[in-house]
């Protein structure tokens, strides 16, 4: 059970990772779970997911002293109940990563490089995304144009989001870490600018929105 990562950006915000490297059972035994939570696992048929949400309140107890308990919103989006803190969660199998502002409006998304994004290229990116798709760096890449999509579509809080339509990345050369811009056209054609941040640990891409 660790702490792997905590970040403090320039902007008040926060990022922790935790690592996952616990059973089911080691996460049962170790962590107090508030009883909505226990609920909500006992109808968690996967146990992937189980370690999943176990783990982010692992983390949250790390992070937090005080008891805080999360809920969702309808459309999915997590809130903490008892304080005014903005918060988004990302997990894979392997971490949990959780970013907070004091009032931001804020997202965050993870993803393993193992993953096969072939997916993304088809359906979730824009002609000219397409075209700046480089062939030596073309999985790094295109982890980080979907994390990159998610944390703004976390962030919008939206329903019926067209990546490919309304999320436009602008062209970038992947690195280890770096930023990124990226445009969100609602649809009634307003815009909305974003810069990203992004950062390769242990084979996974970390992208990350606040403001």
């Amino acid at each position: 059970m660790a702490l792997y990562l905590k970040k403090e950006l320039d902007d008040d915000a926060r990022i922790y990772v935790w690592e996952i490297t616990e059973t089911e059972e080691e996460l049962l035994a170790t962590t107090a779970v508030p009883d909505n939570e226990l609920e909500e696992l006992s109808y968690t048929r996967s146990e992937a997911r189980r370690k999943e949400k176990l783990a982010t309140r692992a983390l949250l107890n790390e992070i937090f002293p005080e008891k805080l308990y999360l809920g969702h919103h309808d459309n999915g989006k997590p809130y903490l109940q008892n304080t005014a803190m903005e918060i988004s969660i990302s997990h894979t199998n392997r971490f949990v990563a959780i970013l907070l502002h004091p009032d931001e409006d804020l997202g965050i998304d993870i993803e393993c490089l193992d993953r096969d994004f072939s997916a993304v290229e088809k359906k979730a990116l824009s002609e000219d995304e397409l075209e700046d798709l480089d062939d030596r760096k073309k999985n790094l890449q295109l982890a980080i144009y979907w994390c990159a999509k998610e944390a703004i579509y976390k962030r919008m809080s939206l329903s019926g989001v067209d990546f490919a339509e309304q999320i436009e990345v602008e062209r970038f050369n992947p690195r280890d870490e770096g930023e990124i811009y990226a445009t969100f056209t609602h649809k009634d054609g307003t815009e909305l600018e974003f810069e990203l941040s992004y950062e390769v640990i242990e084979n996974h891409v970390m992208v990350w929105v606040v403001g």
